[in-house]
């Protein structure tokens, strides 16, 4: 009898805590199980709700559908973006192929390639909302203990990876990651340009088991020169589904109809 998915799911994220255990802090491994941590190994969609602050308060807000599942040959993910709110831009797509990035208007039934730096509101660029497997992107190269506080300033014991990109697809150029000595949870990250300017910090929080595992369902991503500059995601709505290959074709987009 073949193992249900949830459970190929707990235990396929069992075996990277093993591994990153038996690693000799790997920094690789120790990517790998973050991302496991991040991401359900099987097509899956999700709400992810952006809101803007400046100042402590709140500026703009999207709310957008997002459909993913990895790419069978290289393995990451792909995604198709919904816009649900505003209404200005209900039902305008983006669609992420793990290489290229379209945004599509239905008004004006035309397709423009988008850069993954480009910002989509606030903080948060058109990389950040869709579902990345870092480990396919980047190499970590380095792992060092070292003590942080989370989102919510609790001290937590890390590895403190050193992310490179290897791929030209890559959002940025360098990353540094803590992850959860423990439990390979992500705790913050930060991103740099080619020029090593810090464009971001991110903090992921409020851990929910969703799927069999603890999972982070909000970012907050704090500008790199502005701290009072805030972008908010919340992920919502996590639903196990099946994502259709067509869905992922830039040809289909024209013809594609929220459920």
């Amino acid at each position: 009898m073949m193992m249900r998915p949830l459970r190929i799911a707990i235990f396929a994220f069992a075996a990277a805590l093993v591994s990153v255990a038996n690693a000799a802090a790997d920094p690789q491994q120790i990517l790998i199980a973050s991302d496991a941590v991040r991401n359900p190994d099987f097509p899956f969609g999700l709400t992810n709700t952006l809101v803007e602050y400046r100042n402590g308060k709140q500026t703009e807000s999207s709310t957008l559908a997002i459909y993913s599942k990895a790419d069978p040959n290289g393995g990451q993910f792909r995604s198709l973006v919904r816009y649900v709110a505003p209404a200005r831009d209900a039902n305008k797509l983006i669609l992420f192929n793990g290489k290229d990035m379209w945004f599509f208007d239905p008004s004006s039934k035309a397709s423009i390639r988008l850069s993954p730096q480009q910002r989509l509101l606030g903080q948060a660029s058109n990389g950040d909302v869709v579902t990345v497997n870092f480990a396919k992107d980047y190499r970590a190269t380095t792992a060092t203990e070292e003590d942080t506080q989370d989102g919510d300033r609790k001290s937590r014991h890390c590895y403190k990876l050193g992310l490179s990109a290897i791929t030209p697809d890559a959002t940025y150029h360098r990353i540094e990651m803590w992850v959860d000595s423990v439990n390979a949870r992500p705790v913050k990250a930060r991103f740099y340009t080619e020029s090593d300017k810090l464009l971001k910090t991110a903090y992921y929080r409020h851990y929910r088991t969703l799927f069999g595992i603890e999972r982070p369902t909000e970012t907050v991503i704090i500008d790199g020169l502005d701290p009072s500059w805030v972008t908010v995601m919340r992920y919502s709505d996590w639903v196990k589904r099946e994502v259709p290959e067509i869905w992922l074709q830039r040809d289909y987009l024209p013809r594609f109809k929220p459920e």
